[in-house]
This record gives C-alpha cells, structure tokens and sequence, in this order.
C-alpha cells in the first residue's frame, strides 16, 4: 500500500472519531440556545432557528446557578491547591527521603487502593462528626487534601530524579525545604499539571459526597444544584443543555490554560546532565 494512501485512510478514521466524539458536545452547546420545546420536535434540529438566551438567564436569573458555580469552584480550587502540596510532599518523601517502614506503609496505601470510595463514606461521615466538619465547606475540603492515588503518581515521578543532584545540594549546605521547593518542585512540573487536573476534576464532578455533606441548600455544588433543578424541570431539555454547558466550561478552561505549560513541562522538566 502506497505510505500516502496509507496515511489519507489512518487520517480519515482519526478525523471520524473526532467528529463522532465531539457531536454529542457540540449538539449539546446547539440545543442550550434553542427556546423552550424546540429540541422536543422530530426530528430534532441541530442548529436553532431563533438563537437565545434565555436559558441562560433563567438558569442564572431564576435558579440561582452563580452561587452554585462560584461554590464549586472555590472549592475545587482548595481541594486542588491542598492536594498539590501534600501528595507532593508525601510522594517525594515516600521516593527519596529514607525513614522506618517506607515501603510496608507504602504498600499498605497501594493496598488501600482497591476499597472502593464508597465504603469509605459512612466511616468518613461518622468521623467528621464529632469534629463539627458536616455541613461545612471543611468536610468537603479535608477528605480531598491527600489522596492514595496523587502520593503514588508523585512518588512514581520523583524516583527519576537522580540522588546525585539532591547530595550534591546537601553538600553545598541546602536544607531539606530548599531541595523541596528550588529542586524538586521545579522538575515534577509535568506531574503537578496533570494532579492538578485530576484533581480539580474529581472535586468538581463529585456529587456523592457533597450532597451526603453539605445539607444546606446555599452551600450547595454545581452538580447537587443541577441535578436538584432536573428534578424541578425535567422535561425542559434546553435549559438542562445549558446547565451541562456552564458546568463543562471552567473545566475546559482549566485545560487550554494548562496545555501550554504541560507540554512545555515535558520537554522542558527534565533533568539536564
């Protein structure tokens, strides 16, 4: 087979999959600016005849969606900002410091791994209890400061950074928190991008454990609040269109401004000889 042909056929089936994958996405955007009913008719159209947005303004307006939005992401972005400081200082611990029982603790998280998060919801709930963390921001934040999988994901990284590098800081009289922060945290930038994500996104997208949490209707997520107004407007596609839509955008956000950086990290985060 000709390598050009050859190419025009694995390009063809990239570019298939790509439109395959994002039509639901941009039907969805489509749909959030169509008036009341008109996704109902059939067949359904993909573009609005009468763009608006007054789903929008009733999500905003009405439903009181800004408080929800500015409370998920002030809590993602603490859960995010905890979670980089101490699974990064967890996971280089665990790969370059050397204590009694590092790798028996460690394997005991790995172990911990397979539970899944839902059994751990009712010990989690009975334990912040007592310490006046329900119904509270705080027993959103501190169940999410750590996590088993961000520890393993930097400690995974951080054993490619020769020992050579740190001695030869311990020579020339660097203290521990000074490797830390001028050595070390520069070169797991490629790591710390793609926590970051993960993180934001698992706090983000959790509805368990806010709505089991949080039992005030003003202390309320994106996701809790959106799946409370589906309840209240069920039948009206376009305005939960346009909830999904606000809800997938900070999201989005998140990634373009971070893709730069993560690509630079890569070529860029190395450890030069």
């Amino acid at each position: 087979m000709h390598p050009r042909f050859a190419s025009a056929i694995i390009n063809g089936l990239l570019i298939g999959l790509t439109a395959v994958s994002l039509f639901p996405l941009l039907w969805m955007l489509s749909v959030s600016f169509m008036p009341a009913g008109a996704a109902g008719t059939f067949p359904p159209p993909l573009l609005p005849a009468a763009p608006t947005l007054a789903n929008y303004r009733e999500l905003f307006l009405r439903a009181g969606m800004l408080r929800f939005l500015l409370n998920s992401l002030g809590l993602a972005a603490a859960v995010t900002g905890c979670s980089l400081a101490l699974n990064t200082m967890a996971g280089y611990a665990f790969a370059k410091l050397r204590f009694a029982g590092r790798e028996r603790l460690f394997r005991i998280l790995l172990g911990a791994l397979v539970i899944p998060g839902q059994v751990a919801m009712m010990p989690l709930f009975l334990l912040l209890k007592p310490l006046h963390l329900l119904n509270s921001y705080g027993g959103v934040i501190v169940p999410g400061m750590a996590g088993i999988f961000g520890i393993y994901l930097v400690r995974e990284y951080a054993r490619s950074i020769p020992d050579e590098l740190l001695e030869a800081a311990r020579v020339d009289s660097a203290g521990e928190f000074r490797i830390f922060a001028s050595i070390i945290v520069p070169l797991l930038r490629p790591v710390l991008v793609s926590l970051a994500i993960l993180s934001f996104l698992g706090c983000w997208n959790d509805f368990m454990w806010p709505l089991i949490v949080l039992t005030d209707a003003r202390l309320q997520t994106l996701p809790v609040a959106l799946a409370a107004l589906a309840r209240e407007h069920g039948q009206d596609s376009e305005l939960m269109m346009a909830g999904s839509v606000v809800t997938i955008l900070p999201v989005l956000a998140l990634f373009l401004a971070l893709q730069k950086q993560y690509i630079q990290g890569l070529l860029l985060g190395s450890v030069k000889e």
